[in-house]
């Protein structure tokens, strides 16, 4: 029997669906099998992730003239989902070694887009990024780490907060302050791990994300070659890093939306073989509402995901509100999904074994991160009151 999801990759022309089916069944070979272990162990899967990226998966939708996979951001969300059907966690990092590999083609001068992208799309360099501070989470506009020009350099100074990868990737896309308070001060550095002064804080002990390492980057006088400004210029930063955002976002809602479709498999296959009081449970009316509700949020996700995503393909004047809210509702409605799967096991459900505590752990940080639900409903409010006081 054809799931939903299964449905909806029927329907794409040749060429998509062969994208979505490489993914699927890597994820199925290389990282399903493990994310278990990988999730107890605390382990980072860099050999698996090289292996990613030599499918294209490295820089997906930068241009394939400097090494990228020249995909649209509806290929990579449809690419994030099946690789989160098998690990959120491991999905959810390179997503954001993309968004890093995107920022630099998107706006990197030729001689940098040249030198970084082919490197960050095989993932030899693995790339971090570095916007929140321990002061300035939400707030990203008040940053406090500093830069600056000293002649051909740039010293950077501060402590960059909650960053995948740190002390294991290779290159750090730092949002710094060139100037003065406000977005417009904010500039944005490649910083390379064995830059004297860079070093990195203690592993955060988590609730979830344990297949990828998060810690504080410190940054004590950093001495930063003026090349490595992005684009060769100052005070674009803030601009950079919220474009950035926007896929990042619909990125962690797909992986939001693998997650809870593999949570629901998993939910649907269980009551369909767990017999109680003489009945198969998937048999209760009760069970079967639970279950039609899901397969609803679900489908709502993915379409309104495939949505926003072309709407930031095509450059559409609503992008950004379209990227906010698919990104708050995916991420809530799928973490419930999640959540309502645990329930159907029941005490199983508890239980690691099983797997459904893994994705209900990993999918709560998606709610939080790239921007908390609670600064989409800002954005979005923002937004609906500027159009409606025009009219």
């Amino acid at each position: 029997m054809t799931t939903l999801a299964e449905a909806a990759v029927a329907r794409l022309d040749g060429d998509e669906r062969v994208i979505v089916e490489t993914a699927a069944a890597f994820a199925a070979k290389k990282l399903a099998p493990y994310a278990l272990e990988w999730d107890a162990a605390k382990h980072f899967p860099v050999d698996e992730l090289r292996e990613a990226a030599e499918l294209g998966m490295g820089a997906i939708y930068c241009s394939d003239e400097v090494g990228g996979s020249g995909l649209r951001r509806l290929d990579g969300v449809r690419i994030f989902e099946q690789l989160a059907y098998a690990d959120p966690a491991v999905a959810s990092f390179l997503s954001i070694h993309n968004m890093c590999a995107w920022m630099v083609d998107a706006y990197g001068t030729d001689e940098q887009r040249n030198k970084w992208v082919p490197r960050l799309a095989t993932m030899e360099t693995i790339a971090s990024y570095c916007l929140t501070e321990p002061g300035a989470g939400s707030d990203a506009a008040a940053l406090a780490t500093r830069a600056e020009r000293q002649g051909d350099e740039y010293v950077l100074t501060g402590v960059k907060q909650f960053i995948s990868g740190a002390g294991s990737s290779d290159l750090y896309v730092i949002m710094a302050r060139t100037g003065d308070a406000g977005p417009k001060g904010i500039s944005t550095f490649l910083v390379e791990k064995d830059s004297p002064g860079l070093s990195f804080g203690a592993q955060e002990r988590k609730m979830g994300w344990n297949a990828q390492p998060t810690a504080q980057v410190i940054l004590d006088e950093v001495r930063v070659p003026a090349e490595n400004l992005l684009a060769q210029k100052e005070g674009i930063g803030f601009g950079i890093a919220m474009n950035g955002l926007n896929g990042g976002r619909l990125n962690i809602a797909a992986s939001s939306l693998g997650g809870a479709q593999a949570a629901f498999d998993k939910a649907a296959a269980y009551v369909a073989s767990r017999r109680a009081f003489g009945n198969a449970l998937i048999d209760e009316s009760t069970i079967r509402f639970t279950l039609a509700d899901m397969a609803t949020a679900l489908q709502t996700s993915r379409l309104m995901l495939w949505h926003a995503a072309t709407a930031l393909d095509e450059d559409a004047p609503d992008k950004v509100d379209q990227c906010a809210m698919a990104k708050r509702f995916v991420t809530d409605s799928c973490f419930d999904v999640a959540d309502k799967a645990l329930q159907l096991h029941g005490g199983y459900g508890y239980l690691n074994e099983y797997g459904i505590e893994k994705i209900v752990r990993d999918l709560r940080v998606h709610r939080i991160l790239e921007g908390t639900n609670e600064i989409m409903r800002v954005v979005l409010g923002r937004s609906i009151a500027a159009r409606y006081r025009e009219s």
